[in-house]
């Protein structure tokens, strides 16, 4: 048996889909519901999947043979079987140990499964680490979308144990649905069409000017193309007008200076500027990383938490009481750098103060709060370790360029399966 899997370019869009290189604008009249873990994600995600008439798109850096999965497969199996229309769209490497026939079912449904830079293993390790397929966007009849951190898999539950992961996720409705829907239409290579609800902007537009408001959405993202700085820009654009507050709560903290400085001179001029990071982390070179960096900003103020009942892997942060952002962002050289993100940007005061609540409890309740004053014993091996992590993470960008770039083109790719 043959499974045709589609392979999708990495660095560069299909010549067919040009619509790629799009910049989305600030939509009014949105609904936006904050998704916290999997309890409250999965739920809705699979009820609006079961709900669907014509189409559903998504995208995700990880999914699993485990309970979720499986879940997630047999919806979607259903979906198509009653002439819904379904793109899948994985990456090849968080996606690199799904078995042939797990594709093979979705794709005999009528799924059109796509698999994002995949490679074989070299000696039983697989190689394709950077560049990666990061978003986690499902587009449902384009009426209704999610967006945010949360992959398909089984470690997003409590019930998962220890590592179950922290994190969040957004339901939105409204207008904004059309930009999400045709982002992921251009990005999964199918065709494109001029549609009442987006506009293509020939000029780049401020990716954050718009008119305060509730209900005010926009997508970014960022791309190895045209796109390469969007999050990261919208970020210090933000953090620079902040006067009352700003939460980043993030997995992966290491980000570049420019954007380190605009944290650090919020605090300076009196802004309470709070980080909640990994305390109990999934990648030990992560939290290693991030507290290089404490000593910098806990000296001008900045307070940070590190959550340590489970690992966190949230990528949400807010600005004063209207500001907010939820995606697959992280704040490190590989989201800001290399991988393919996707966030939303909200203007709406109800949901930055919910956001507000969650974090803030999660910072009382769960997390320890580093002092001011903190000090580690320096010892050589510390010293040394901490300079090592700090350098290898300040030039990673620079140090995967001279790797073989991933610019494979959209072509067919099969997947092998013998009946026996």
């Amino acid at each position: 048996m043959t499974v045709a899997v589609e392979h999708i370019s990495t660095d560069q869009p299909p010549d067919e889909a040009k619509a790629r290189d799009l910049d989305y604008g600030w939509q009014g009249g949105n609904q936006v519901e904050l998704l916290e873990n999997g309890e409250t994600y999965f739920p809705q995600v699979f009820d609006a999947l079961r709900k669907a008439r014509r189409e559903i798109l998504l995208e995700t850096f990880i999914l699993f043979e485990d309970k979720v999965g499986l879940e997630l497969k047999a919806v979607l199996i259903e979906a198509a079987q009653r002439g819904v229309k379904v793109v899948v769209s994985l990456d090849g490497f968080g996606c690199g140990e799904l078995s042939p026939a797990f594709l093979r079912e979705l794709a005999e449904a009528g799924v059109a499964v796509q698999m994002f830079d995949p490679a074989a293993k070299t000696l039983g390790i697989r190689t394709n680490w950077f560049r990666r397929l990061h978003r986690k966007i499902v587009v449902v009849d384009a009426e209704v979308a999610f967006i945010g951190g949360i992959n398909f898999s089984a470690d997003h539950l409590g019930d998962y144990g220890p590592e179950a992961k922290q994190d969040y996720a957004l339901q939105v409705t409204g207008p904004v649905v059309a930009d999400l829907h045709h982002f992921a239409l251009a990005q999964s290579g199918r065709q494109v069409r001029t549609r009442r609800g987006w506009r293509r902007r020939q000029q780049r537009p401020s990716p954050w000017h718009t008119e305060k408001g509730d209900g005010q959405v926009r997508l970014i993202y960022r791309d190895n193309v045209h796109h390469r700085d969007d999050i990261e820009e919208a970020y210090i654009h933000a953090l620079s007008q902040a006067q009352k507050r700003v939460v980043i709560a993030n997995a992966y903290f290491f980000p570049g200076y420019r954007l380190l400085r605009e944290i650090r001179n919020a605090a300076r001029r009196g802004v309470r500027v709070q980080l909640i990071m990994q305390g109990q982390p999934d990648v030990l070179l992560a939290k290693l990383a991030a507290r290089t960096l404490y000593g910098y900003l806990l000296k001008d103020g900045v307070v940070i938490h590190e959550y340590c009942e489970r690992p966190l892997h949230g990528k949400v942060a807010l600005v004063d009481d209207d500001w907010s952002t939820v995606g697959s962002s992280n704040l490190d050289p590989l989201s800001l750098s290399l991988n393919l993100e996707a966030n939303v940007l909200i203007r709406d005061r109800a949901f930055n103060q919910h956001l507000y609540e969650r974090l803030e409890t999660l910072a009382k309740n769960h997390c320890r709060t580093m002092p001011e004053n903190r000090k580690q014993r320096l010892w050589l091996w510390r010293l040394t370790v901490g300079f090592l992590v700090f350098h290898v993470m300040r030039h990673f960008p620079m140090l995967t360029g001279w790797l073989p770039a991933h610019k494979p083109r959209l072509k067919p790719f099969e997947v092998q399966h013998h009946d026996t």
